[in-house]
């Protein structure tokens, strides 16, 4: 009687089937879910109410249970008697003397619809991102010609026949940043063509090299805003890493920390590495504008998200090192206070 109660009473779908192929007893919840009576469930076959494309794995998982074999988790659909169609997730024993089966079943049409409506969205999402590689290809190829011609026309100048320094001086600037653009382009476009396989190009990355490389290409940059950058690599002097993706994150770094300086200052860099339990780390210390935590503090890694109007600036740069450190198992987070400048510090993968 206790167990009648039990099996009238559950939420989820109760029954007990024999080797024919049919339902000897139900409870309410079956019979409230697809609609039909009890009459009807019990007259026919249990194929019949199964949803046509999953008649043959059906009968195929039917038959393993009368070969006294459990079944956890089979999925499968039914149609309603209004003609809907629901997920039922099964789990069932089967008794060998008795020729019966005994079965649960729980209503999964919602997950299963959720989990249709993901595999969409990522269908969607891959296509986007194939369009976007597509096209950061095709961009970072065009450009490398008209970079290439620019760069031959820096190698036909005499500079010996310019007279005056500063005019010499910013062509060279000039030169030098048309080869750090060609540069840029060509690790672009390996970054793509890499982009589909199945690790980065990891290698060993020593820090002095980048810094010095990207000091060469803001050379103008730094020179003009007076920027001192101090360095101290002793602790750790190279990491396993994407090249790329390191001159990227010291490029973004020291540019916004002279973009971002305190007005009448000349900008101040403080890079050094450190081992912490175990991890390389590199600390990016300045002593600009910084951030106000409390109110910024989760959104200063996020896509297009901007503190200071005033500068120019497209608020991606913070967003495309957290993802690029992300991708190879790296983290960065930042310390900061409003005019007392900001300490970012990445942690290598081990």
């Amino acid at each position: 009687m206790r167990l009648k109660h039990f099996f009238d009473s559950s939420v989820d779908m109760l029954c007990i089937a024999n080797y024919e192929g049919y339902f000897v007893d139900i409870n309410p919840a079956f019979i409230s879910l697809l609609g039909y009576t009890k009459e009807e469930l019990l007259s026919r076959k249990i194929n019949d109410f199964v949803y046509k494309h999953d008649k043959e794995s059906t009968q195929g998982i039917r038959e393993g249970i009368h070969k006294n074999e459990k079944l956890i988790n089979f999925q499968n659909r039914y149609v309603t008697k209004s003609g809907e169609i629901v997920w039922l997730s099964w789990s069932a024993v089967p008794v060998e003397e008795e020729k019966m089966v005994y079965a649960i079943a729980k209503d999964v049409t919602q997950e299963m619809s959720l989990k249709d409506e993901r595999t969409v969205e990522l269908a969607k999402l891959k296509t986007v991102n194939e369009n976007l590689v597509r096209l950061n290809y095709t961009t970072s190829h065009d450009l490398r010609a008209p970079v290439n011609n620019l760069i031959s026309l820096f190698d036909l100048l005499d500079f010996n026949k310019i007279n005056d320094q500063d005019t010499t001086q910013v062509l060279r600037y000039m030169k030098i940043s048309a080869k750090g653009v060609k540069e840029s382009l060509e690790n672009y476009l390996d970054l793509i063509d890499n982009a589909g396989k199945s690790s980065n190009s990891l290698s060993e990355v020593f820090f002095d090299g980048i810094l010095s490389k990207i000091k060469n290409n803001l050379g103008f940059i730094l020179s003009g805003s007076k920027a001192q950058i101090t360095s101290d690599f002793s602790a750790c002097e190279s990491v396993v890493f994407d090249k790329a993706y390191m001159e990227s994150i010291f490029l973004n770094l020291i540019t916004n920390s002279v973009k971002y300086n305190i007005p009448g200052i000349s900008p101040e860099i403080e890079i050094q590495t450190q081992i912490k339990d175990g991890h390389k780390q590199l600390i990016f210390k300045d002593y600009g504008k910084g951030f106000d935590l409390e109110k910024q503090g989760d959104k200063i890694f996020g896509l297009n998200q901007r503190f200071d109007t005033t500068r120019e600036g497209k608020g991606v740069g913070l967003y495309l090192i957290q993802n690029q450190l992300n991708s190879i198992g790296g983290v960065i987070s930042v310390d900061s206070e409003p005019n007392k400048g900001a300490t970012f510090c990445i942690t290598f993968p081990v």
